[in-house]
This record gives structure tokens, sequence and C-alpha cells, in this order.
């Protein structure tokens, strides 16, 4: 049992790098609970294990007595004096209580207790060596999936990527190569609990950190990041150096540094634009290459208003509205973007007409429809107009044509008196 024990010890502390006294001593723990029935039910036990020899021995601390009134307690004069030669009543001392089938005690005993220590031990180690390493990248291989969360396989620890902090384009096999963000790392119970992701912006803010020397050594700075997994990433960069431009930094010679990043993104698509203080500016960098004529910013309603031409609008928008809603995120401002006045046709008037018309309480749209058609493209023209004008309209009687002069004046009506307002605030 004592040789086996030594190469056990031997083993796991080469092995794992577990201190053999911290094991040492959590054996000498686990036996001692163990050891009050099958050794001795003594108050003060002591279980050692030799630190040379492992040999395993009980000790129970006992009281010279006269007469003994507790065995495991107590031990009379005599026999204490044969173990003892200078022994008095009243002395304590230990003696060996090592019963013959210890041994196999002291082995499954030893066996489960080794293995807890290890758990405990390995999951200690692992928080310790994780817990500071949020927003690292690290690489792992994939061992497995639960539903539809990945389990990665770090080495020394396993990590979890859960399904809302995957790319949703992306498919893993197991044993697939991955790389990720370290997003969290949870103490609980049952062990650390590492998270990763790869939809998080912040997993392409570190891609770029590693790949860019400009950015490592802040140099070249990302100002502002978002991100659609997978599909579209932009990326605002300004330069603390007027020698060094950011946006040909990120790309890299022949557009190697970004070309690296797309590759372990998948083939999402990255936008590089250069930061800018001054909003109307950014937003312009940020909807490029649509060109825009004119831009107006609300800032009571945080908004920038972006007008374009008729063949860039598709562009300034993109695709499902993609560039114009990565540019909100990107610029922090709600961007609303519509074609020049100009060049809409005529029936993008009638129908834009018909839509203000529409939402007016007491006209409606089948009313919005006849008015715009009997030409009457404006609120104005509603208000101004007679009684018998309206009635003449096809499907209108007097009574229509009264209510729905009445709904437009109240319209008419309450927009004056806040132009009227806004004119006066501001004079």
């Amino acid at each position: 049992m004592a040789s086996e024990l030594q190469q056990v010890f031997e083993f796991i502390e080469r092995e794992r790098g577990i201190d053999r006294e911290t094991l040492l001593h959590a054996v000498e723990t686990a036996l001692l609970k163990a050891s009050k029935k099958a050794v001795s039910p003594a108050r003060e036990l002591r279980i050692s294990v030799d630190r040379k020899t492992f040999e395993i021995r009980a000790f129970a601390r006992v009281q010279v007595v006269e007469v003994v009134k507790e065995p495991h307690d107590q031990i009379t004069l005599p026999s204490a004096k044969r173990i003892k030669s200078d022994a008095k009543l009243g002395d304590f001392f230990e003696i060996e209580v090592t019963p013959k089938n210890f041994g196999r005690i002291a082995a499954q005993t030893a066996k489960q207790t080794i293995l807890q220590e290890i758990r405990s031990a390995e999951k200690a180690k692992v928080y310790k060596e994780y817990k500071d390493r949020p927003g690292d990248i690290v690489s792992g291989t994939v061992r497995g999936f639960e539903r539809s969360d990945v389990l990665v396989d770090l080495g020394r620890a396993e990590a979890i990527m859960p399904s809302r902090e995957r790319v949703p384009i992306e498919e893993y096999q197991v044993g697939d190569r991955v790389r990720a963000l370290l997003l969290s790392v949870e103490d609980k119970s049952s062990g650390p609990q590492l998270i990763l992701s790869r939809s998080a912006p912040e997993f392409v803010r570190k891609l770029f950190a590693l790949e860019v020397a400009e950015i490592n050594d802040n140099t070249v700075e990302i100002k502002a990041i978002a991100r659609e997994p997978g599909y579209r990433t932009k990326l605002a960069v300004f330069s603390n150096d007027q020698k060094v431009d950011p946006v040909g930094a990120c790309v890299g010679m022949r557009g190697l540094r970004v070309k690296n990043i797309v590759r372990e993104l998948s083939g999402e698509k990255i936008d590089i634009v250069r930061w800018n203080e001054d909003i109307k500016t950014f937003v312009t960098n940020a909807l490029s290459p649509a060109k825009l004529l004119r831009l107006t910013v609300d800032e009571e309603t945080g908004t920038v208003n972006v007008i374009v031409a008729a063949d860039q609008l598709s562009l300034a928008i993109g695709k499902k509205g993609q560039n114009a809603r990565l540019t909100s995120k990107l610029t922090g401002w709600r961007i609303d973007i519509t074609k020049d006045e100009a060049d809409i046709s005529f029936e993008e008037k009638v129908a834009a007409a018909i839509a203000k018309l529409a939402q007016i309480e007491g006209i409606g749209q089948a009313h919005a429809e006849k008015l715009v058609h009997a030409g009457f493209l404006a609120l104005e023209g509603i208000v101004t107009a007679e009684i018998s004008d309206l009635a003449a309209v096809e499907g209108f009687d007097e009574a229509a044509a009264t209510a729905i002069k009445a709904a437009a004046e109240k319209v008419f009506e309450a927009e004056n008196q806040a132009s009227g307002s806004e004119e006066h605030e501001g004079s």
C-alpha cells in the first residue's frame, strides 16, 4: 500500500503539478473522517502518513487513570508504563491504534480523496489562469455540443460558446480549431465556467489589435465599432499621429491585414472608415461609397437627415437597410435617408401626397386618394377650397366635404401655431 501510494503521489505531482504536501494533508484529513468507526471512536484521533515511507498509521490520545471507564480515551497506569516507563497518573500521550485491516480502508479513502483533490486543484488552477483574461482571444478545439451551444477544449480547460454568441452563418464540426473572445469567467460551485464569443464586436476589435501594430501601440484608435455577425462590420478609426493614415494602417499593404481578419470571420465584410468628431463628416464617411447631396442634423431628436440622388439611395441604405443601420449604431445617431425631391417622379409625388393626407384624422386612405387624384395635393389646397369644390370630388357629398375641410383646417391651424411658436423662440 505504501509503495503504491507513493507512486500515485509522484505521478500526480509530476503530471498535474499539484503540491505533494497538499495531497498528503488532504488524505490525512479524509482518513480521519473515515476512521472513526474502523479504527477507534476515540475523541482525539490522529492519522499520519509518513513523508518518506508513506506508511499510514493511526494514533489516539489517551489519559492515564487508575480505573478505565472510557476504554478508547483512557489507559491504566501499568499499561501506560509498558509503553512509556515514566508515565504517571493524569498524563496524556498518544498510542498507536492502527488496525490490521486499515490498509484496505486507507487505500479506498486515499484514492477517493486524491481524485477529489485533483478535481478541486484543477478547478482552482483553471480559475486562477483565466480569471484575469476576459477580453483575450483564446484558441481551442470543438469537443462537442449541448443543443446549439458549442463545447470547446482549450487544453487545460473546457469552455462553452452559447448559441447567442455564435455567428449565424458558421457551422462547426467536432475537431475543428476555433478562435474566440473569452467573454467572461464565472466561478461556480461545479467549477469555473468559461464563456466564449465569436459574435461580439469586441472580437473584431481584438483581431485588429493583434493584426495591426499601430492599434496595438495606440498610434491608431478604434473609436467605434458596429457589427452584424457573419455579414458586415463597420469600424471607425482615428490616428494620434498625423503622419499615419488610420484606414491605410488597418487595411495593410495590398489589403493583407484586413484580408487575414476577413478570413478569420468567414468572409464577413468589413468597412473601415475615418472617425471625425463632426457628426456630418462622420456620417458622410460611414455611408461611403454612397455620394450624399445634403445632411441636416436634428439634435433634439438625435437624427441625421441625409438627402441622396435617386441612383444613390439603394447604395446608401444598403441591402435590407444594413448600411444605414450599421451607420446608426456606429455614430450613435438615428439615420434617415431620403431621395432628393427633384429626383422624385410624378407617381412618387402622388403617392407621397396621398400618404400625407391619409394620416390626418377624419380623411383616411380612401378619401386621400380621391382628393389627390382630383388635384388637392396639399393640406393648404383643401383649407382654401370651397365646400362646393370639395363636394364635386367623385364620391363626395356636401357632408363629407364639410367634415374633410374641418379636419384639414384643424391640422393646418395646429401646424401654423407650432411654426409661429418656433419663430418666436428663435427671435
